[in-house]
């Protein structure tokens, strides 16, 4: 890259703007926006807190559900704590470089995301399919090395987006109207062709996120198989009820992506609208996932409760 390049990117600021046409109700919108926020912190924290502490909580499922929190947590990380400054303090300045790794992390988690909840689909397959060889083929070190694919996965995916931005000039306008950066929102501002920003952006992540939703169609496929195999009523709906946690969040996870990314490039939605539901996406599934996992998985939720009930005693182990 030429270094006069270089230099004014350096010196390149854009300006988060916030919500469009509700710019005076930024402060009214950051109180809900604060209590998710800290609400899954605490959900988040609690989880993983609970799962470190119990050693019956050290299998698979339970691990995999720990990629998902420190998931979750970034994404919200990521993209809250700006938009809160923004709202308080009217903080709404950001260089390049920091608007370039905010757009870099959000879309990495999320990518990461959507493998860490593949490798759960496939822990629902084994052990439904396969409930003697689970412990086999599912061990910690294979759930270390499905985080790792999911890192390096988002990471190869990603990293050209940014270097697709950086070969870009910026001349002109530089308001964002949002309250974080994302790829597109930062490439419409630059004064060159950026054709390739919004084919890559569109075509590559939107891909690998299908590739993984299809593999979990496929893998429920042969879960409803299996489960159409078991002998009994009761286990049917025992092995049904072990992947309803799971669907719950995928759904909290695809539906709102799929929606942001369809109104964002195809739909009339106002803006205000758009930036909304862009935000509640970062918000909600940090805050839902470990309520729903909490509330419908036995093991974690007699654990919670037993450190709030008798904080002073351990639970028994299963």
């Amino acid at each position: 890259m030429p270094s006069s390049n270089a230099t004014s990117l350096a010196a390149v600021t854009f300006v988060l703007t916030g919500i469009p046409g509700m710019e005076q109700l930024h402060g009214w919108i950051s109180v809900p926006f604060c209590c998710l926020y800290v609400a899954a912190l605490l959900a988040n924290g609690a989880l993983l807190a609970t799962i470190w502490a119990e050693r019956s909580l050290h299998q698979p499922m339970y691990l995999l559900l720990c990629l998902l929190a420190l998931a979750d947590l970034t994404l919200a990380t990521t993209a809250v704590p700006k938009a809160l400054a923004l709202f308080w303090f009217r903080a709404g300045e950001i260089s390049f470089a920091a608007c370039l790794t905010q757009m870099f992390f959000l879309h990495f988690t999320c990518l990461v995301e959507s493998v860490i909840l593949l490798a759960m689909a496939l822990d629902r397959f084994v052990a439904i399919r396969f409930p003697l060889r689970y412990g086999a083929v599912l061990t910690p070190r294979a759930v270390a090395a499905a985080g790792l694919a999911a890192v390096l996965r988002g990471f190869c995916i990603i990293l050209p987006c940014a270097l697709l931005l950086r070969r870009l000039r910026f001349c002109g306008q530089r308001s964002i109207a949002h309250t974080y950066c994302e790829h597109m929102g930062i490439a419409r501002l630059a004064c060159g062709d950026t054709a390739a920003n919004a084919r890559y952006g569109l075509a590559l992540p939107f891909a690998a996120g299908a590739l993984d939703l299809l593999l979990i169609a496929v893998s429920y496929a042969f879960i409803l198989r299996a489960v159409a195999r078991l002998p009994s009523r009761g286990a049917r709906g025992k092995a049904l009820h072990t992947c309803g946690s799971h669907l719950c969040v995928l759904l909290l996870f695809y539906l709102p992506a799929a929606l942001t990314a369809l109104a964002q490039r195809f739909g009339r939605v106002p803006p205000g609208a758009h930036i909304l539901l862009a935000n509640l996406y970062v918000l909600l599934p940090p805050l839902l996932n470990p309520l729903v996992y909490g509330a419908r998985t036995r093991q974690i939720r007699d654990r919670v409760l037993k450190v709030l009930v008798c904080p002073g005693r351990g639970v028994p182990r299963a």
